[in-house]
Order: C-alpha cells, then sequence, then structure tokens
C-alpha cells in the first residue's frame, strides 16, 4: 500500500448539523463536549476515507473554542488528511457556524486530530503516500510536522527523569506561584 499515493482532497469530509436545545449546556450554548464528539466523528471518517482502513483517536493537538455556538445555528465541520506518517494521519477540522435566520457566519474551533489506522488483527495499517499539489498543502503537511516534532520535543523535556528543576528556576519566579518544594 505504501506505493498507493492520495491527494488531500480525496480525504475531504463534510459534516452539518443543526444544533438543537439538548445540545446546550448550562449557560445555553452549545457544550463543548458535544463539538468535540462531531470532530472526533469526522476526524475518523476522514482518515478512514484516506486510508481505507478502521481509524482510531491517537491524539488531539489542539482544541481552542474561538466563538460560542448558539442554539438552532448550523454547524459545519470540514476535515481533510493535512499529513502523513507511515502508519498515522493528521486531520485538521475547521468548524464553523451559521446562523439561518441571518446568514452570518463564524469561525467556532480549528483543531488537530492525529489518527492511526489499523488492520483487521489490531495492528497499526500503513496509509497511502500523500500527494501535495498547492503550496498551501505544502504549508500545512509541514505545519503539521512541525507540530509534531514539537510534540516529541516537549515529552522529552519533560520527563520525569530529564527535567531539571535548576534550569527554569528563574522562570518560574516571573509567574503567579509560590515554591515549596518537600521532596528534595
Amino acid at each position: 500500500m505504501a506505493t498507493q499515493t492520495k491527494t488531500s482532497q480525496e480525504s475531504s469530509v463534510t459534516l452539518a448539523e443543526l444544533m438543537l436545545p439538548s445540545h446546550s449546556n448550562f449557560s445555553g450554548k452549545i457544550h463543548g463536549g458535544y463539538i468535540l464528539n462531531l470532530m472526533d466523528q469526522i476526524a475518523f471518517a476522514c482518515a478512514s476515507k484516506y486510508s481505507g482502513k478502521y481509524c482510531v483517536t491517537a491524539s488531539i493537538n489542539t482544541v481552542d473554542f474561538l466563538n460560542p455556538i448558539e442554539v438552532g445555528e448550523l454547524v459545519t465541520l470540514k476535515a481533510r488528511v493535512n499529513y502523513v506518517g507511515r502508519t498515522s494521519m493528521t486531520v485538521g477540522i475547521r468548524v464553523t457556524s451559521e446562523n439561518i435566520q441571518t446568514g452570518i457566519k463564524k469561525h467556532c474551533n480549528s483543531s488537530y486530530f492525529l489518527m492511526v489506522a489499523k488492520n483487521e488483527d489490531g495492528s497499526n495499517a500503513e496509509v497511502p503516500k500523500l500527494k501535495i499539489e498547492t503550496k498551501e498543502g505544502v504549508r500545512r503537511f509541514i505545519r503539521s510536522l512541525n507540530r509534531l516534532e514539537m510534540k516529541r520535543k516537549r515529552k522529552q523535556d519533560f520527563h520525569k527523569n530529564e527535567f531539571s528543576y535548576e534550569a527554569y528556576k528563574d522562570e518560574i519566579k516571573k509567574h503567579n506561584v509560590l515554591i515549596q518544594l518537600n521532596d528534595d
């Protein structure tokens, strides 16, 4: 399968849903957890469409709720594969809402889900090579690659066996925190 190629456009999935009162939280806005559920569904559909395999969510890089979503608005989620590794894919998701009476649209969220393709026996499955045809596609690929490298570096730098309190002692004093170490 490694010689097969696909474009990110071939992975593209759109999901639209009208927001109901049952989706709202205590303040009357659409519950963030409900939006996360929709995002996970579209990430699965996008990654599975691209890979031709069952896919699982390995991690979610960022979830920034930019604007609240109101009951009665039409929410549209758009997803596409931005990056592929050997068995993993980064799916970029954009969430917008539209007031169907006024036509006013809001960008509510952009997020990145790391998905892993699986074989029928549960082992990781190789995914097709990503064919990039635009400069925007290159930007999205490199941005996703950079995000993954930063995550690996952060994990390494802050591993409990590698972390050095001394390296951050002066930095932490600049923040709203009181340090009283008992474990020296």
